[in-house]
């Protein structure tokens, strides 16, 4: 792909700003820096596959227009480093224009409200170690861990359920407060649906 092609994407730009350094950092991030996604599915280049990983649920909820009552811009959130907390980075919505996207802080915010939701098997395509079968339900409040939960298929879902727990929508879902390609990185012999009860 060429880095000069615009990306075709139904999903809004992202910008990262290096807001704290606590440490070194190889990438030579520095206060002020600003990193800019053309979405949450394309890095730019030689971007930390770390912060990535910390980042994707931040990003990808902020993409389905989640939002942060606690925070001055709702449509923003903070994230650390994984690596030893090194670095803080603010990542923010651009809207169509390239302006960033503004929600003031909700004045109405008394703290933590978890949100039920549902992780359901809609899919079986090969053998679970864990033996999942099409129906098998599990219920978790908020960001949970489920007890006994494969972990590989609980990482695949954490996305969802961070987007979901703070008021996601999936558009292009039947009903947008659910997903249901979360898949399984096992072979994709599982897949899953997500949903905000």
């Amino acid at each position: 792909m060429s880095e000069n092609k615009p990306v075709n994407t139904p999903f809004p730009r992202l910008k990262l700003t290096v807001s704290q350094v606590f440490g070194e950092c190889y990438h030579g991030y520095k206060v002020g820096d600003e990193i800019y996604l053309e979405d949450f599915t394309h890095a730019p280049k030689h971007f930390c596959l770390g912060l990535a990983h910390a980042l994707f649920p931040v990003i990808y909820a902020l993409s389905f227009g989640a939002k942060f009552g606690f925070r001055d811009n709702q449509r923003s959130l903070l994230v650390t480093c994984p690596d030893g907390g090194k670095l803080e980075f603010k990542a923010e919505v651009l809207d169509k224009q390239g302006n960033l996207e503004v929600i003031p802080r909700d004045v109405d915010h008394k703290g933590p409200n978890p949100k039920k939701m549902i992780i359901e098997v809609v899919k079986v395509k090969g053998k679970c170690s864990f033996g999942y079968k099409v129906g098998d339900k599990w219920e978790t409040q908020g960001l949970k861990c489920i007890p006994g939960f494969c972990g590989a298929a609980f990482h695949t879902a954490f996305p969802a359920l961070f987007a979901l727990n703070f008021g996601a929508k999936f558009f292009f879902m039947h009903n947008p407060d659910s997903i249901d390609t979360v898949t399984c990185p096992d072979g994709g012999n599982i897949i899953f649906k997500v949903t905000r009860v």
